[in-house]
């Protein structure tokens, strides 16, 4: 009985948003002390030889990804100011509002990249997002600011990676596009962002990656601990496991709009 117990909170554990079981992950993570050059834009971040960014659309969510300001500041906060303690995840921290609340968490992020797209698209009917119980939670008039920041404090409320797990659909490693997401749903699970990508001449595929985590806290673009050469990008290589450096994910949690 005894031996039972144990393997039931070790699956807990595994599963957990703050799983402890990435032990690999957060060990393997990215530690130096010479400070990165700063790069205003997702965009301005330097590719490995050879590659070359897959084309986006004007006005697709591909192209307003990597539009995305950076910070100055390369250090992650959190929601209510204080220091993230690993400081060696990040390989920059994206210039969007965490608010004063701990509510955008790591599918939060997503959420909001996505919905601030629309939003500054103005296709403000298309910002709808679905809770686990499948309650649909669409944006509504009036289309300001103020109201569009409470209906996303809602949306984090209710909604998280295992609602969103449900809402995007299974896509394949070697068609990752900017946009797509790494999901594990669960209470919690874990999410992170496609930020961009890259292919070469032999059809190598390359991309970013992009999280928030818990407690909430600032958008950030993650290190590849397992590839320093070519971090922060990260190669599909055909492997089983993805390795980042706060949890690891499998090619089948792969997601898109």
């Amino acid at each position: 009985m005894l031996l039972k117990s144990a393997k039931i909170i070790l699956l807990f554990v595994f599963l957990s948003c703050n799983n402890s079981s990435n032990s690999y992950a957060k060990n393997a993570a990215v530690s130096t002390n010479e400070k990165p050059p700063h790069y205003n834009t997702i965009e301005q971040i330097p590719l490995p030889a050879g590659y070359t960014r897959t084309p986006a659309e004007t006005g697709s969510f591909a192209a307003w990804l990597r539009k995305t300001s950076l910070k100055t500041d390369n250090t992650v906060y959190l929601f209510d100011g204080r220091k993230k303690e690993n400081q060696s995840a990040q390989f920059a921290v994206l210039d969007i509002s965490v608010s004063k609340k701990d509510l955008q968490q790591c599918a939060d992020a997503v959420m909001r990249l996505r919905a601030e797209y629309l939003f500054s698209q103005k296709e403000f009917d298309k910002i709808l997002f679905i809770d686990n119980e499948g309650k649909q939670y669409l944006f509504k008039e009036p289309c300001t600011r103020v109201n569009f920041d409470a209906y996303l404090d809602r949306v984090f409320g209710r909604c998280g990676s295992a609602s969103l797990a449900k809402q995007l659909k299974p896509t394949m490693m070697n068609a990752i596009l900017p946009g797509d997401v790494l999901i594990r749903g669960g209470f919690p699970g874990h999410a992170v962002i496609v930020m961009d990508v890259a292919t070469n001449v032999k059809g190598n595929r390359i991309y970013q990656l992009a999280q928030s985590y818990m407690p909430a806290q600032d958008i950030h673009l993650l290190n590849n601990p397992t590839n320093q050469q070519i971090s922060p990008w990260y190669l599909v290589n055909g492997e089983e496991r993805i390795v980042t450096p706060e949890y690891l994910f499998t090619i089948l949690e792969l997601k898109k709009w």
